[in-house]
């Protein structure tokens, strides 16, 4: 199972679509020469398709890049980004086990790859826990640390900028869609959304995830599992970082009863992420960080990618109003961010 998506019927995929991943199944020494195996599509990714497939050894997860997004908005991006998602999962399997799931093949040609299959009642996704309500600070100060640990493996490794040194991708995924669009929504604020791309886009320190989103985090039996890293690059620490800690803060508007306790799952996370830092002062990346993240929650809110939880609107005008007031300040570190949600958001 990948991030957020549940079983679905194998309506959507049409006979050529199941020939072509059988095919590469039987090129890929997965599937023997007379085996058609079941598959079933998951959904609730919007950047490739998934399947689960069940193979005489048993299931795995198979998952292809789409060119162009299942968003409203207009959104294509490379499909190599698979590749650079493979990757990256066996990079950080040798540095930190035991916090991906593990890469079984590789298809490069077709643009897909497969994957251990975690069982769902194994390895809760860590959004839907938070949906009930359940906040366990504990859990989230292991995601800052493990997030903290990749960071600081790969941090000043030359060998990995090369590898990572995917721009366009990072552009096409994260800094055109988030910040850029939400620009050109907000022109009283687009030099400062532009500013944060374009540092962001200089900035080059460490082996960065992407998509540190609860939906992509597995509570596993022996900690967080991060899945979805097709947005692998290296770069700004700091991103993954603000990335996480936004969703903290807007899962509190959508679910106002745990509200402090996803607040204190922030100061966690945040905490136990500040503790791993060796590669630079940890000020300087609080300080990034800080500056990332209300342009992030603006971009959730009117991007190309808003969280699709928050669907009244005056949810939406809270969080958009909030995140644009700590735009325009200068004094912003995650304790001010924190505090001025809690006033200006969480009413």
């Amino acid at each position: 199972m990948t991030g957020s998506a549940k079983l679905s019927d194998t309506g959507d995929m049409d006979a050529e679509q199941r020939s072509q991943l059988v095919t590469s199944l039987r090129r890929l020494g997965l599937a023997a020469a007379d085996e058609t195996p079941d598959m079933v599509a998951l959904t609730g990714g919007v950047s490739s398709d998934i399947w689960r497939i069940d193979l005489a050894g048993g299931p795995v997860c198979l998952k292809r890049a789409r060119a162009r997004l299942k968003v409203a908005r207009r959104w294509e991006a490379p499909v190599e980004r698979n590749r650079n998602e493979a990757e990256w999962f066996r990079v950080v399997a040798a540095r930190v086990p035991g916090c991906t799931p593990e890469i079984i093949a590789e298809d490069q040609g077709c643009g897909l790859f497969v994957m251990e299959y975690l069982e769902p009642r194994e390895n809760r996704v860590w959004k839907d826990c938070l949906s009930e309500g359940k906040a366990d600070s504990g859990f989230a100060a292991r995601v800052g640390a493990t997030i903290g640990r990749i960071h600081a493996a790969s941090a000043g490794d030359e060998t990995l900028a090369r590898r990572f040194g995917s721009n366009a991708m990072f552009h096409a995924l994260r800094l055109e869609p988030y910040f850029l669009a939400t620009a050109r929504r907000h022109p009283q604020l687009s030099g400062r959304l532009e500013a944060l791309a374009q540092r962001t886009a200089q900035t080059r320190i460490a082996l960065v995830h992407g998509d540190v989103s609860p939906k992509n985090i597995l509570v596993g039996a022996s900690g967080p599992v991060f899945l979805d890293a097709e947005c692998a690059w290296y770069g700004d620490p700091a991103f993954d970082l603000a990335f996480c800690l936004n969703h903290l803060l807007l899962k509190g508007l959508w679910v106002p009863k745990a509200a402090g306790a996803f607040l204190a799952c922030y100061e966690a996370l945040a905490d136990a992420y500040t503790n791993a830092i060796d590669w630079e002062p940890p000020a300087a990346l609080e300080a990034r960080a800080a500056a990332l993240l209300p342009g992030l929650t603006l971009a959730r809110i009117d991007g190309k990618s808003p969280v699709e939880y928050l669907d009244e609107e005056h949810l939406k005008e809270r969080a958009r109003a909030a995140a644009c007031g700590l735009l325009t300040r200068s004094d912003l570190n995650l304790g001010t961010i924190a505090d001025s949600w809690s006033q200006d958001a969480l009413i």
